[in-house]
């Protein structure tokens, strides 16, 4: 059984309280946990830049953060607001030994925005994670 099925994960009412619920939800390792972090309409955009939008397919992409079965360490370095919508840029990475026995060393710079919604509780709406790394 997993235990992140009998904690409380929490979201943020404030736009200063994002990244700390972020951490939260991340490293529940859980898709479904993490899932209640996004807007129903949300979008993460892969590696290779392509937007995954919807639960379904962001749970995919997920998957593949979880099953190195390592925490996040995240630093907001900018917050901006305006209304209810909030753009971050956070500093991440996932460094350690995965089960297998590989050294992971993933490292990015996110460009994200959250939503606050009608419940008063700010969601993710776009997250890139390598959203500063140039593609083309």
């Amino acid at each position: 059984m997993n235990d992140q099925k009998n904690k409380s994960f929490t979201l943020s009412k404030t736009p200063e309280g994002i990244t700390a619920s972020l951490l939260q939800h991340i490293n529940s390792l859980d898709v479904d946990t993490m899932l209640g972090f996004y807007e129903e309409d949300a979008a993460i955009i892969n590696a290779l830049g392509e937007p995954q939008q919807g639960h379904a397919m962001i749970g995919k992409e997920l998957e593949k953060y979880f099953s190195f079965k390592l925490p996040m360490q995240i630093k907001c370095r900018h917050l901006f607001c305006a209304d209810n919508v909030a753009s971050l840029v956070l500093d991440w990475s996932i460094v350690g030994t995965a089960p297998d026995g590989s050294y992971v060393h993933l490292v990015g710079t996110a460009n994200d925005i959250a939503r606050k919604g009608a419940d008063g509780f700010w969601r993710y709406l776009i997250d890139n994670p390598f959203g500063t790394q140039v593609r083309l």
